[in-house]
């Protein structure tokens, strides 16, 4: 019989094998999935997996919608590494897009170059105070993070809404529960003609650098760490916990909150009730597929971008259920749970009697 068998230490090939196999258990029950409901397997895994690659305009939306997750990931690998559960990012995203589209429709041309830096800057704050009531519950009250930032979503939810639905509703919009549309100058520069990708994918892998440098080059960020693997080790060190946690929790709304400023003033160009896609929880998914790692997040948010462009292909072509993407994701953590299992544990063959 099979059993599971305690490693010495942690086995450095499953840390990074475990997504690679775990990938594959998700495609293989992918094919099961399509095979059930009466759809070419083949079809389906080519909508999910080649579709989203196939040209250079598919190659930039594709990099479109990797840049929110990206962004997103980056910040909460910094929460979870510093042992701060961060589970409301999309809360402090849609908060950072409210407080970008706020910039966005009280400037005017007259700001010039600096109104998409204004922009971008709104977003970041939105998120940061958003993620700061978090901190500052946790901090004074001790209070859970995880339920705290997890109850902020559905309160910046309803922010959002009265806004759209309320002052912030364009008069001129058929009664639409939409702001005005954004002057052009506040909208996201465009890296190509005729391709929607825009200065957010290049923020994007600049904030890569960054978060690399800044976790594994920095004292700082060897602090931040130490204090989540060891907190006992970190106090005797003389570093201090509650400076951890304002550090990992603004960070991580201050990155939410600009994925927010970049996806309302980049393809969206207004604020509307659909600004919520669920990027805050997806990214926590990749997060953890990169191994909270800046490059590894880079390859597990172009993964998570193609499994909803996918999922949006598969709708209009296969006629899937637009849940079809949400069941990819939860398959894909799953695997990843269970196969992170081989990281302490080795499987082995126990004879009867023997």
């Amino acid at each position: 019989m099979l059993r599971l068998e305690p490693r010495p230490q942690a086995s450095p090939l499953w840390t990074y094998a475990s997504p690679l196999l775990a990938l594959a258990i998700t495609v293989v029950i992918g094919v099961i999935l399509f095979t059930v409901l009466g759809k070419d397997p083949v079809r389906g895994l080519q909508i999910f997996f080649w579709e989203p690659i196939k040209s250079p305009y598919a190659w930039s939306e594709l990099a479109l919608k990797a840049t929110p997750l990206l962004i997103i990931a980056l910040g909460l690998a910094l929460c979870f590494r510093s042992n701060v559960w961060n589970i409301g990012a999309e809360g402090q995203f849609v908060i950072g897009a409210i407080f970008a589209a706020g910039v966005a429709l009280s400037a005017d041309r007259s700001w010039g170059i600096w109104l998409v830096p204004a922009v971008l800057l709104g977003g970041v704050v939105g998120g940061m105070l958003w993620a700061g009531v978090t901190a500052l519950l946790r901090d004074r009250f001790n209070a859970n993070e995880i339920l705290v930032s997890l109850m902020l979503v559905y309160v910046a939810i309803q922010i959002l809404n009265y806004l759209v639905f309320g002052p912030w509703k364009d008069p001129m919009g058929f009664n639409m529960p939409q702001t005005p549309r954004f002057d052009r100058a506040a909208m996201m520069p465009r890296l190509f003609d005729g391709l929607r990708v825009n200065i957010g994918v290049i923020i994007g892998l600049v904030g890569v650098a960054l978060m690399w440098l800044f976790m594994f080059r920095t004292y700082a960020g060897y602090a931040q760490q130490v204090g989540g693997l060891a907190p006992a080790a970190a106090r005797y060190a003389g570093f201090s916990s509650r400076k951890a946690l304002w550090v990992a929790l603004l960070v991580s709304g201050g990155a939410a909150g600009l994925a927010g400023a970049l996806e309302v003033a980049g393809p969206i160009g207004q604020l509307t009730p659909h600004i919520p896609v669920g990027y805050g929880f997806a990214a926590i998914i990749v997060a953890f597929v990169g191994r909270l790692h800046p490059v590894g997040i880079v390859l597990s948010a172009i993964l998570m971008s193609m499994f909803y462009i996918g999922g949006e292909l598969a709708q209009s072509r296969l006629g899937l259920p637009k849940s079809i993407n949400g069941v990819f994701q939860g398959l894909l953590l799953f695997a990843l749970l269970a196969c992170d299992t081989l990281i302490h544990y080795r499987v082995v063959l126990k004879r009867r009697g023997g």
